[in-house]
């Protein structure tokens, strides 16, 4: 087997940390990890939604090792994440971590314990000996460390195809999707042939400006950005607020891609908070019963000051595309992803995060949308 420098082969990340189990890839640049160190917005931006291992070669057995670290709490089952290997975009494999590290958090005390793991290799075997894309998903829902890449034939770079770059909250980050390539982005990356960024951090989509930025310093051929259920569920701030903010971003935005197709996606269907304003939080009743559930503590109806809920964050969105003089600016009705005849066919198993099928069903819909034959841009370049 030959080792490669695995390095070179990243793709979706901002940053890479050395350490001693091996590289640590991130989603957001190393001054935003030191200027705002938020345990939340840490814990998921290690987590490498949408980064993988991508190369073309002739090999058919490829080795990657890793060592996982995930977060649990306490009572609650939370399944392992996973490596999916795709061919030529096709999904072929998905091989479930089983070593690793582990931070296990009890939600009634907020007490934390930490129980250290091994490294582990995955393998791929019987592919065909012939040139093709090979690409190694990284899990959405567990940080990694990555150790050698083996392969049994030399590998290339792949060419860069058109730059989709996405951010939003933990529903784009995939919470409740199965494995890295069933998420809804990447679903929807794979059927239209696009390079992804998944800028999805769990519960930490809130407008904020260092985000911005890095949107606007990276290459992107589409840019979307879905707002509203984390800024609901923190009951983080109020119209007044929203709105400039949301201005602000797109300004920021634009100002290093001033003609980019930007796609404003606004919240898909979440009962608990279409018309009740947070925060959220978790439904004590599930606890002990191993499946989380959440709930909204706001008080149905209550918009008064400007408090927000999905319903209001809407026609906000709607608003703020409206004023803007910007032909390149595009709303996307989030409840035409899911909306709520949807959720009574396939309802949130946990009142806020899809399950796999329905982050299918949105992620078909959304490549439909964007990379269809009447969509704002195809994967090649």
């Amino acid at each position: 087997m030959l080792s490669i420098r695995v390095r070179d082969l990243l793709r979706g990340h901002a940053d890479l940390e050395t350490s001693a189990d091996g590289l640590r890839p991130h989603r957001l640049v190393r001054a935003v990890r030191e200027r705002f160190p938020d345990p939340q917005l840490m814990m998921a931006e290690a987590q490498p939604s949408g980064v993988r291992v991508a190369f073309a070669s002739a090999a058919q057995s490829v080795e990657l090792d890793l060592h996982a670290t995930r977060y649990t709490h306490k009572g609650f089952h939370r399944p392992r994440g996973h490596v999916d290997l795709v061919v030529d975009g096709v999904v072929v494999e998905r091989v479930p971590l089983a070593a690793g590290d582990l931070t296990e958090i009890d939600p009634a005390t907020g007490a934390v314990e930490f129980h250290r793991g091994e490294t582990e290799t995955i393998r791929f075997t019987g592919l065909a000996s012939i040139d093709k894309r090979i690409e190694l998903f990284l899990p959405h829902n567990e940080s990694v460390e990555i150790g050698e890449l083996r392969t049994d034939a030399p590998v290339t770079p792949v060419p860069d195809r058109a730059r989709w770059v996405h951010h939003g909250s933990s529903i784009s980050q995939g919470s409740n999707a199965a494995s890295p390539t069933q998420t809804w982005p990447v679903v929807a990356a794979l059927a239209g042939g696009v390079d992804l960024v998944n800028l999805g951090f769990g519960g930490s989509a809130m407008v904020d400006p260092f985000v911005a930025r890095q949107i606007r310093d990276q290459p992107a051929d589409l840019i979307s950005l879905k707002f509203g259920i984390n800024v609901v569920n923190l009951d983080a701030m109020r119209r007044r607020i929203f709105v400039p903010l949301i201005h602000g971003f797109l300004d920021t935005v634009r100002d290093g891609h001033p003609a980019t197709p930007l796609v404003l996606i606004s919240p898909i269907f979440c009962g608990i908070h279409e018309d009740t304003p947070g925060p959220g939080g978790f439904d004590p009743a599930s606890f002990g019963t191993g499946q989380v559930r959440f709930i909204a503590t706001g008080q149905t109806g209550d918009t008064a000051l400007g408090r927000l809920t999905l319903t209001v964050i809407r026609a906000a969105l709607a608003e703020v595309v409206d004023v803007r003089d910007d032909p390149h600016l595009h709303l996307l009705d989030g409840t035409t992803l899911y909306g709520a005849a949807d959720a009574a066919e396939l309802p949130l198993p946990d009142g806020l995060h899809p399950d796999t099928e329905t982050h299918q069903l949105i992620g078909s819909r959304l490549a439909a949308w964007a990379f269809g034959e009447n969509g704002l841009v195809t994967g090649a370049r």
